[in-house]
């Protein structure tokens, strides 16, 4: 269920199967056991969205130390992806949702306005689903700056 938000903490995550930059499809499940940190990006190989990821892929250790697995969607397609995973060498898997049926499930698919246009995308967000699938943290409209850094904390 999710309200207009889109979902809300201690829910349980909407499952997926969506394509990697691999061509391999990955879904919710394959993960169950494991912390997932789940973050929604406007845009590969944009400023702020390869700042955000390469936050992530500098701090894959203490990530993984922690037991979680970084996931990162957006709605470019596997070749944009596997583009942007090479360039800045990103050591966890970019998941294509090309359809937005993914972003929608999650409530971060919206209308937006820069410079006084309006169109749909991605608004930043990320999501903490535990171990036992549901969610343990969201936070929507993130600035990428220190974000890393509470995403660690929370776990």
């Amino acid at each position: 269920m999710t309200n207009k938000d889109g979902i809300e903490e201690g829910q349980v995550a909407p499952d997926f199967s969506l394509k990697d930059q691999d061509g391999k499809v990955v879904s919710l499940k394959n993960f169950k056991g494991s912390d997932i940190v789940l973050y929604f990006y406007p845009k590969d190989d944009t400023p702020g969205c390869t700042m955000e990821a390469c936050s992530f892929r500098d701090n894959m250790a203490s990530l993984t130390k922690k037991g979680a697995v970084v996931l990162g969607v957006s709605n470019d397609d596997t070749e944009s992806h596997v583009k942007f995973a090479k360039k800045y060498s990103l050591n966890f898997k970019l998941l294509s949702d090309v359809d937005r049926t993914v972003s929608k499930a999650y409530g971060v698919y919206q209308k937006r306005n820069m410079y006084g246009k309006d169109y749909w995308g991605i608004v930043r967000s990320t999501f903490i689903i535990g171990k036992d699938g549901r969610v343990r943290k969201a936070w929507r409209g993130v600035r990428v700056d220190g974000h890393t850094e509470e995403v660690l904390k929370a776990l």
